[in-house]
């Protein structure tokens, strides 16, 4: 499937392989520490706990392409979701997530998940919901709550 052959890097360059999460289920966001939304962290770090040892992955891609929210390096970005939302999930290095250097993890989730805004990404902490067998499942609009989510994360963890 063309879901486990993308790849992302840690901040600190790193690959995480998306072949890793074979079987599981992940949910991959776009983030930034200097949005309105940032408090949705909590919420993503809450669901990672629940349902991380039932396979839940959650990944965080922070971008800085709407309203230079992420201006912060990679190691400070990383550090500051730590100690003020208590983020323990995945983060990624910073990437953009629309316009031509898309990350080709985002190219994929938008094209086979998209939305009226076609394969645009409006904001911050759009969310993405993958199956276990690397198909994708949903998307979710920036402002939807991550615990509006559950349900639909507890439907495929029951798979």
């Amino acid at each position: 499937m063309a879901f486990y052959t993308q790849e992302i890097n840690t901040p600190n360059g790193e690959t995480i392989k998306m072949n890793d999460f074979k079987g599981k289920v992940v949910l991959i966001v776009n983030t930034a520490t200097q949005c309105g939304l940032t408090p949705q962290f909590d919420g993503l770090e809450k669901l990672h706990q629940t349902y991380k040892d039932q396979g839940l992955v959650v990944l965080g891609a922070p971008c800085n392409q709407f309203g230079g929210q992420e201006p912060l390096s990679n190691e400070t970005m990383s550090e500051t979701c730590r100690i003020n939302h208590g983020v323990t999930f995945q983060l990624t290095e910073k990437i953009d997530v629309n316009g031509s250097n898309t990350h080709p993890l985002f190219v994929y989730l938008k094209r086979k998940l998209g939305s009226w805004l076609g394969s645009k990404i409006k904001w911050n902490f759009t969310k993405f919901l993958i199956d276990q067998n690397g198909k994708p499942f949903k998307r979710f609009a920036p402002t939807t709550k991550p615990e509006t989510i559950e349900k639909y994360i507890q439907e495929l963890l029951s798979k």
